[in-house]
């Protein structure tokens, strides 16, 4: 049995994250400040699910809090920690780049700081697909240049991911940042593009679509997100940057079409322009991933998204 704290567990990854810890035997310690990115009541009831094992505790506060997160440290005493929160999205960073460098960033220092003291932890935190910016071979490499952030999120999570680098060298600390792709599938944060798409084609309204819908993302299914990242927990040494991703992307007309498909509904679509920030395209090779975590992920997008819109579809019964 291992002590597990994860930060930002009340969120989408998190919560399958804690589920699954929970479930194999482990301690979890949850510390969420359920910040009103999304509704907040979902991560509410992301945390009345897990608080139904005995071994589950759940530590409401912010990051940026250092007295805070450094009593939990030292209380917990944990054996690796999973640090998910983070304030994200590339178009919101772009309105609000002070409070994404101070959540992200100060944040993150803040946790490796409280981690340094103990001996032989296991610090894996998540970092992000946009650190690749615009990229043009694919797929992505961890060993690619990616110094040139063209987003203030991904600058804060390549600036968290050098932070760790830090801590590594100067204390010998065992640092791991999974560089995650987009995970999707039942629970999934409202704000993102299967979610989104999927409410508004099934309530008839129009979806809008930036570009020519010509741009691909690397869909990765949640079960296999916690797989990887469970692996990376249990093995964590040294650094190490690892893509956690599907490395088959999918247009983002394809997926449009496989969401009609597993609704039975038309999309009507609203072209709009490019926006600042986007990558035209996120591929990753997870080559790394399945040396080190033995990670083969293999969900297709066409049962994930049927899975998804089953479990939008049980919700929005029972809020009814």
């Amino acid at each position: 049995m291992a002590r597990i704290i994860i930060t930002g567990g009340a969120g989408f990854i998190g919560s399958n994250l804690a589920q699954s810890l929970l479930e194999r035997g482990d301690e979890v310690c949850v510390l969420d400040n359920f910040n009103d990115f999304y509704d907040p009541a979902i991560k509410e009831a992301n945390a009345e699910r897990l608080a139904q094992h005995e071994r589950f505790r759940l530590v409401r506060g912010d990051i940026c809090d250092a007295p805070l997160v450094n009593a939990l440290f030292q209380e917990f005493l944990p054996d690796a920690v999973m640090h998910l929160a983070a304030w994200a999205g590339v178009r919101p960073s772009l309105e609000k780049p002070a409070v994404y460098a101070r959540n992200n960033v100060e944040g993150t220092t803040v946790l490796l700081e409280a981690g340094r003291r103990l001996s032989n932890l296991r610090f894996c935190m998540a970092s992000s697909s946009s650190v690749y910016g615009g990229q043009t071979e694919v797929p992505f490499r961890e060993d690619m240049d990616v110094d040139s952030p063209i987003s203030v999120y991904a600058a804060t999570k390549r600036s968290c991911e050098i932070m760790a680098r830090t801590y590594n060298t100067l204390y010998g600390m065992n640092t791991w940042c999974l560089r995650f792709f987009t995970c999707y599938g039942p629970g999934q944060r409202p704000d993102l593009a299967i979610h989104k798409f999927t409410k508004l084609i099934d309530s008839g309204q129009p979806i809008p679509v930036f570009g020519d819908g010509s741009t691909y993302r690397d869909y990765l299914y949640i079960d296999d997100c916690v797989k990887g990242v469970t692996a990376a927990l249990d093995r964590c040494q040294g650094y190490q940057v690892i893509n956690i991703g599907e490395s088959r992307p999918v247009r983002l007309d394809r997926l449009i079409e496989v969401i009609e498909s597993a609704l039975g509904k038309k999309a009507v679509i609203e072209r709009l322009p490019e926006q600042p920030g986007d990558v035209p395209r996120t591929f990753a090779d997870v080559s790394l991933a399945a040396k080190l975590l033995d990670y083969a992920p293999g969900m297709e997008i066409e049962e994930g998204v049927a899975r998804f819109v089953a479990w939008y579809r049980e919700q929005s019964s029972a809020a009814t």
